[in-house]
């Protein structure tokens, strides 16, 4: 009796820490997934209000032609279970290599729920790799089950209909873990915008206003924030950065009373440009952040600014006079302080006209540098963590990494995103921090496809124009702010075919070469032959020279730095990610099936089907999954010590 009751013990409490998980969130309303991932697999759950069959997978752009897809229900005590894929816009197949690995299913009365694990990268070539990238999660369900199978045939998928499926982007291991502890004295502060009405003529609106930070009397950490929004604009408020401001108190208190103005236009007091040291930087998408429990962002009356400028900008590509409602971000802050002061470096191309974009082209490749000179002047003598990372480009970026470089040998990319999609941008927490020691020289590398502009695209803080910035969250604190680049002027002439221009012509007119002879800079960059010449241009901007900017909060450039020249680094070791499918392993998804379970063949596949648990069991687990099972637990344990004496 005594081992009975230890027994029930173990598998109660196995079935309660089953049903943690750090991660989740909502597909619709009717469908929720949980996962959880861990150091070769990813384990998920899927709890869906049907009684038919649900299905998830994976897709490299949202469509379902190339996806990557399981399926599963529950007929008759018996659980089903197939690996799929897509090859068109139809049933999609069961693939021959079953890899995923069923871990639970059952019926609830209302709910279906499949639990099922799989490696990150199965080496199937109908799977799709899990990674860091943005990641484009399918999702279907259906009212019933398949058709009763006879023999070794089971009945084709019913059509779920467009209501009943959809796609959402997630990351799915860079998060934030929904068990990050958070300090009980939480104080709140809401930086919100007025009501704005966007101008029919213009496709942008960048909104800038000016908040005062609350009336505390000594340091604080932010330790979260999220956005505030309403329904009205959540298709407009396209990113919202917070800075911090230096100068005039009083200046600032009077515009900190004014509902703020349009950015960087007259009548933009000249003030406002010396805000410029990031604080937050939002992007769609985004759930907002939270800090690590080791580091906050400090919000201090006596040393730190106590103004601060967010700056909002408002996507209206559809040319409508909407009005935006109120917007802007809630900060959480506590007395509480953590062991580090955290900060934003930002590091990319400068916005600006000389960050060039040909049209037409796949593939088009624009690095921002922060130099060594940099970071050896900027960072204390053990370097600096990088925690998080925010990825930055707008609607024709497709890959971006922080690249980092290290006495000429590129390590591990920082963070990086070969799957970007401009709908969704939000801080990822790293699994672990990054340490960028003094001397390293990082590069933002971006990757643009222009296929769909027959005109050039230039840098600048518009939808339309194209950015390449990684804002990276790290600790401690130093003083330097922006460490961007810009090609230097010749590098941009050179990559034109220009020799010379005319000294203080306007508009500016070439001079030399003869051909391009009293022909202004405008008409060249317009009707530039960009087919012929595209590798030449490419090849000039990237190895060319470039001017560094290493911007201090103050805001000044770092000593030194003013007048420098730099050019690409000497990298002797490229990095080169290691194709783990090349090794010789055991192929994954191959574990020994439950205890009652048969294999039936489809289509020379495997659907795996499982005796379903009693429904005592199922009762018991889906409470679990939803609320915390201390109940269970308390009268488990009571249960066992009665058995037990």
């Amino acid at each position: 009796m005594a081992w009975t009751g230890a027994i029930l013990l173990t598998l109660a409490l196995g079935h309660v820490t089953g049903a943690h998980w750090t991660h989740s969130t909502d597909l619709d309303p009717n469908y929720s997934v949980f996962w959880t991932p861990g150091e070769e697999d990813i384990t998920f759950e899927v709890q869906v209000r049907t009684l038919g069959y649900v299905g998830f997978g994976f897709s490299a752009d949202g469509q379902m032609a190339g996806a990557d897809m399981v399926t599963g229900w529950v007929r008759d005590n018996q659980v089903f279970f197939q690996d799929r894929h897509a090859l068109e816009r139809t049933e999609p197949e069961v693939d021959s290599s079953q890899d995923y690995e069923l871990l639970l299913g059952y019926e609830n009365g209302t709910h279906t729920v499949i639990r099922f694990r799989r490696r990150y990268d199965t080496c199937d070539p109908h799977d799709f790799r899990i990674t860091n990238d943005t990641m484009r999660i399918l999702y279907a369900y259906y009212n019933d089950d398949p058709a009763a199978h006879t023999g070794s045939k089971l009945g084709a998928l019913p059509y779920h209909g467009p209501a009943q499926r959809g796609a959402r982007r997630l990351y799915l291991i860079q998060r934030v873990s929904l068990e990050e502890p958070l300090p009980r004295d939480l104080h709140i502060w809401d930086l919100r915008n007025p009501v704005v009405t966007l101008p029919a003529s213009e496709e942008t609106l960048c909104w800038c206003k000016i908040f005062r930070l609350p009336y505390i009397r000594r340091k604080h950490h932010m330790v979260r924030y999220v956005p505030l929004r309403e329904p009205v604009n959540r298709t407009h408020v396209h990113r919202v950065i917070v800075y911090e401001c230096q100068g005039s108190e009083a200046e600032f208190e009077v515009h900190a009373k004014e509902r703020g103005q349009v950015c960087y236009q007259s009548p933009m007091p000249p003030i406002f440009f010396n805000c410029n040291n990031v604080v937050i930087a939002w992007g769609i998408g985004s759930e907002g952040f939270t800090f690590p429990p080791e580091a906050g962002y400090p919000l201090d009356p006596d040393l730190g600014p106590k103004y601060f400028m967010m700056e909002t900008h408002y996507n209206n590509s559809v040319h409508s006079a909407d009005n935006t409602g109120t917007s802007g971000m809630r900060v959480y802050y506590t007395a509480s302080l953590r062991r580090h002061d955290a900060g934003v470096l930002s590091v990319g191309m400068d916005p600006n006209w000389r960050h060039i974009i040909p049209p037409g082209q796949p593939e088009v490749v624009s690095e921002g540098h922060c130099i060594s000179t940099c970071t050896w002047q900027a960072f204390p003598p053990r370097g600096i963590k990088v925690f998080a990372a925010a990825l930055h480009m707008h609607l024709i970026g497709r890959r971006i990494r922080l690249r980092q470089i290290r006495n000429g040998v590129e390590l591990p990319p920082i963070a990086a995103d070969n799957n970007y999609d401009p709908g969704y941008q939000e801080y990822r927490r790293l699994l672990e921090p990054v340490q960028v020691y003094r001397g390293d020289h990082l590069i933002a590398q971006c990757v643009y496809n222009s296929e769909g502009r027959t005109t050039i695209t230039l840098g600048g803080l518009t939808s339309r124009e194209e950015m390449c910035l990684v804002f990276a969250m790290y600790y401690p604190r130093i003083d330097l702010s922006l460490c961007h680049s810009l090609p230097s002027l010749p590098t941009v002439l050179h990559s034109l075919g220009i020799q010379e221009l005319w000294p203080d012509s306007s508009p500016v007119t070439i001079k030399s070469p003869p051909e391009l002879a009293d022909m202004t800079l405008e008409s060249r960059l317009v009707t530039y032959d960009w087919e012929n010449h595209f590798r030449s241009f490419q090849e000039a901007t990237r190895k060319g020279s470039f001017k560094p900017l290493c911007w201090m909060k103050k805001p000044t450039l770092l000593p030194g730095t003013e007048n420098l020249e730099a050019f690409y680094p000497n990298i002797t070791k490229p990095f080169e990610a290691v194709n783990l499918c090349q090794k010789v392993r055991k192929k994954p998804g191959r574990r020994k099936k439950p205890e009652g379970g048969e294999e039936e063949g489809q289509g020379g596949g495997q659907t795996k089907v499982y005796n379903r648990i009693t429904d005592q069991e199922t009762s018991k687990l889906n409470r679990c999954n939803r609320i915390t099972c201390s109940w269970l637990v308390s009268v488990i344990i009571w249960s066992a010590i009665l058995i037990w004496s």
